[in-house]
C-alpha cells in the first residue's frame, strides 16, 4: 500500500492547493492519501473531490497543535468527520491562538533585523489566519538568513533559538477526544522530531494511549532508518498502529516527496487496518 497520511496544503503551511496536492500524490502512485492541514479543515472538500476524480482513496485528516510538558506536539486525526461540531469549534479556538503567536514571532524576528516579518510571512500564507513558522522560515531564506528551511528551523525557530515563541495550545487529552469524538483515529505525528529523551517519548506514548490514542507515525519525512526501527519497536511495545507519511509541504522544500516514503516494516500493524479507517478506503 503506497499510503501517504500526512501532508499540508496552502490552507496551512504548504504551498500547493489541495487539488494540486491530490494530482501530485496520484502522479507519484499514492493509493491512499490524507490531507492533514494544521488546525483546520478548510481544504478537505477540494482534496476529497479531486482525489475521487483521480481514482485515489482519500481520508479526511487534520493535524492538531498540542502543548505537552511545556513542548509542542502534533497529533494527526485520520478518518475524522469534518462536520463534527465539537471538533470544528475546538479547532477554531486553537487557530485563535495562532494569530497572537504569529504577531509575537514577527516582533522577535524584526528585533533580529528581519524586514517586515509579518507582512512578508503573510505573502506566503494561503490562509491569513494560519500564519506559522514555515511561512516565517521562507521569509528568512528569502532575506539570506539561511540557505534552506531546515537551517532556519535549526538556527532560529526551535526552542532555545531567538525566533522561537512558546505558546499554550490545546491539551493532549483534549485533542485526542476531539478526534475520537469525530469518529477518527489519533496518531502522534513525527515523534522523532521532538527534542525528547527516550524516557520522555515513552511517557508521551503512555499518556497518549491512556487518552485513547491508537497510532504513531513510524515512517515520516523526519525519520531516518534508525528512527523507523526504533518507532516500529515502540509501536509493537505499546500496541499502536503504525502510520506512513511524508509530511510534505512544498516541492524542493520537503525532505520526502508525496508517495516516496520508505515502506512500513513488516512487523507492525498499518494504521489503515484500524476499524475507524476501514470505511474510508478499499485495499
Amino acid at each position: 500500500m503506497n499510503a501517504d497520511l500526512h501532508c499540508h496544503s496552502s490552507h496551512s503551511d504548504g504551498v500547493l492547493t489541495p487539488a494540486a496536492l491530490a494530482e501530485r500524490a496520484a502522479a507519484h502512485g499514492v493509493q491512499l492519501w490524507a490531507l492533514t492541514d494544521h488546525d483546520n479543515l478548510a481544504g478537505l472538500a477540494e482534496a476529497r473531490e479531486r482525489a475521487s476524480a483521480l481514482g485515489m482513496n482519500f481520508i479526511d485528516g487534520v493535524e492538531i497543535s498540542v502543548t505537552w510538558n511545556d513542548q509542542t506536539v502534533h497529533i494527526v486525526g485520520l478518518g475524522i468527520d469534518p462536520l463534527d461540531e465539537v471538533l470544528v469549534q475546538g479547532l477554531a479556538r486553537v487557530r485563535s491562538g495562532r494569530d497572537e503567536r504569529a504577531l509575537r514571532m514577527a516582533d522577535a524576528l524584526e528585533r533580529l533585523g528581519v524586514r517586515e516579518a509579518y507582512a512578508n510571512a503573510m505573502r506566503h500564507a494561503g490562509n491569513p489566519s494560519l500564519v506559522g513558522r514555515a511561512h516565517f522560515a521562507r521569509v528568512l531564506v528569502e532575506q539570506g538568513y539561511a540557505g534552506d528551511l531546515q537551517e532556519v528551523f535549526r538556527s532560529y525557530l526551535v526552542q532555545g533559538r531567538p525566533g522561537y515563541i512558546a505558546h499554550e495550545w490545546t491539551t493532549l487529552a483534549q485533542a485526542v477526544a476531539w478526534i475520537r469524538g469525530a469518529g477518527g483515529i489519533a496518531v502522534v505525528a513525527h515523534p522523532g522530531r521532538y527534542r525528547m529523551s527516550g524516557a520522555q517519548i515513552e511517557l508521551l506514548f503512555h499518556e497518549f494511549r491512556a487518552a485513547g490514542g491508537e497510532a504513531i507515525e513510524v515512517v515520516s519525512g523526519s525519520h531516518g532508518e534508525a528512527a523507523v526501527r526504533n518507532f516500529a519497536r515502540l509501536a509493537r511495545d505499546f500496541g499502536f498502529y503504525a502510520s506512513r507519511a511524508s509530511d510534505f509541504h512544498a516541492p524542493g522544500e520537503s525532505p520526502v516527496d508525496l508517495g516516496h516514503s520508505a515502506a512500513l516494516p513488516d512487523d507492525v500493524r498499518p494504521v489503515w487496518h484500524a476499524p475507524a479507517l476501514q470505511v474510508a478506503h478499499a485495499d
